[in-house]
């Protein structure tokens, strides 16, 4: 799996990697729903530390389609909860 953190790199990912970024993703989406912006910080703090520390980065010059964009890890609340949202970044 491909993941790009806006505003950074790509990152490939394995298949149990994958199934992490998407317990991580499903909560984000639960944090955004009930509104609880803290656990929101801490959730997708977890995911961008993730994605960081268990993908490999692409190199700068490879471009590959990515399966998943993540927010920039600056991303306010207000702009989460529109991303956030149903099945989350992740389907399924």
């Amino acid at each position: 799996m491909i993941v790009r953190i806006a505003t950074e790199a790509q990152y490939e990912l394995t298949e149990s990697d994958a199934e992490v970024l998407g317990r991580l993703d499903n909560q984000a989406v639960a944090a955004c729903e009930a509104g609880d912006e803290k656990q929101f910080n801490e959730t997708f703090k977890e995911l961008i530390e993730f994605v960081r520390g268990n993908g490999k980065m692409l190199p700068e010059d490879t471009l590959e389609p990515s399966d998943v964009i993540v927010p920039p890890p600056d991303v306010s609340f207000e702009e989460a909860q529109a991303e956030f949202t149903g099945e989350g970044l992740i389907p399924g």
